[in-house]
C-alpha cells in the first residue's frame, strides 16, 4: 500500500515509518521538522521512502500525495495539553483544521486512520472505560480531539484509535509522558515527588501504538466505522502503582508523597482494551521492557531538542 503519515518525524511517527518499510509498505513521510529532529537516516537508501519537509496546514504541499494515498494516518500534532494551552489556535490549525481540509481532498476508497487519545474520557466518571463511555474532555488538547474524532468518523472509511499514554524509547523522545517522565527522575535525581498517587492511568508501548495501524490495514474490512481503545491492558494502574515498578529497575530510587500538591491532570479510570484485543491484537511490549530500555537509553542523557514544548 502507499501510506501516508503527516507527522512521520514525531515520537510515534518514526516507529511507523520503521514499520510500514519493514512491512514493504511504500511510505510518504511528512513532516516540518519543528524539533530539529534527526531521523531516517537507516531508510535513505530504501526508494520506498518518500520525505518531504512541510506544514500539514499547507494542503497544497502535499495535495499530490493526498490523492494517491491508499491510507491516510494524521499524526501531526500539538501533543498534549501544555503546549496546546499555550498555542490555542496553532493547536486548532494542526491538531483540527488540517485533518478536516484533507479529509476534503480524499475518496471513499481512501482509508483514514485517526490517534485520538483516552483523555477524551475525562475524569473518568466510570469504574471501567469502553468506547461507549461518555466523552468529557477537559484540556484543549483532548477537545480538538474528540472534535476531529467525530469529523473522521462521519466518513465512511475510517477508524479512531483512543491512545492510552504512550512511553518508551523512539528516535524523536518525548519525556513529557508520565512513564518517560518519572523514569528520567528516577534515573536523573534518585527521587520522584508524588502526587494524588491514587490517580490510575492506562499505559502503551510506542512500537505497540505503531503495531495497531498495521493490524487493522490488515484487518480493515472487520475493523472500520468503529473506535478502538487500545493500551496495555496489565497496566491499567495507579501512579504509585507506576513508581514500584520504576523502583524494580532503579533501586535507589526515592518515593516522596506530597499530600499538599494536586494534579492538574484529574484523569482517574481503568480503561477496557477488550474490543481490539477481540480483533486479534495483542500487545508485545511489557511496561518492564519498556523501563528497562528507556534506562539504558537515559544513559546518555538529553538535550534540549527532546521536547514538544
Amino acid at each position: 500500500m502507499k501510506i501516508l503519515i503527516t507527522g512521520a518525524a514525531g515520537y510515534k511517527g518514526t516507529q511507523l515509518v520503521d514499520l510500514m518499510l519493514a512491512y514493504g509498505h511504500e511510505v510518504y513521510a511528512l513532516d516540518d521538522f519543528r524539533y530539529n529532529q534527526k531521523v531516517f537516516q537507516n531508510h535513505f537508501r530504501n526508494p520506498k521512502l518518500h520525505l518531504r519537509k512541510a506544514d500539514v496546514c499547507d494542503l497544497t504541499s502535499y495535495q499530490d500525495w493526498l490523492k494517491q494515498c491508499d491510507a491516510l494516518l494524521p499524526l501531526a500534532c500539538l501533543t498534549g495539553a501544555p503546549v496546546c494551552e499555550k498555542n490555542p489556535e496553532l493547536a486548532r490549525a494542526i491538531n483540527h483544521q488540517s485533518i478536516v481540509d484533507s479529509l476534503k481532498v480524499l475518496s471513499k476508497s481512501q482509508m483514514v486512520l485517526f490517534p485520538m487519545t483516552n483523555s477524551g474520557y475525562g475524569v473518568g466518571g466510570e469504574a471501567y472505560c469502553d468506547e461507549n463511555s461518555p466523552l468529557t474532555p477537559l484540556s484543549h488538547y483532548a477537545k480538538l480531539k474528540v472534535e476531529t474524532e467525530q469529523e473522521v468518523l462521519a466518513r465512511e472509511n475510517s477508524l479512531s484509535f483512543r491512545f492510552a499514554t504512550l512511553f518508551g524509547a523512539s528516535y524523536r523522545m518525548r519525556y513529557d509522558l508520565l512513564v518517560n517522565d518519572f523514569m528520567w527522575k528516577a534515573m536523573d535525581s534518585g527521587e520522584i515527588h508524588l502526587f494524588e498517587g491514587h490517580f490510575r492511568r492506562n499505559f502503551l508501548h510506542v512500537l505497540d501504538g505503531a503495531r495497531v495501524y498495521l493490524h487493522a490495514l490488515n484487518n480493515w474490512d472487520q475493523m472500520r466505522g468503529q473506535i478502538f481503545n487500545v493500551g496495555l491492558s496489565s497496566a491499567n494502574m495507579t501512579k504509585l502503582d507506576l513508581c514500584n515498578e520504576i523502583q524494580k529497575v532503579v533501586p535507589h530510587l526515592q518515593i516522596t508523597a506530597n499530600e499538599s500538591m494536586k494534579d492538574p491532570d484529574k484523569r482517574d479510570y481503568v480503561v477496557s482494551n477488550q474490543k481490539v484485543e477481540k480483533t486479534g491484537f495483542t500487545c508485545e511490549m511489557t511496561l518492564p521492557q519498556g523501563l528497562a530500555e528507556l534506562k539504558k537509553l537515559f544513559i546518555l542523557g538529553r538535550s534540549k531538542e527532546d521536547s514538544n514544548q
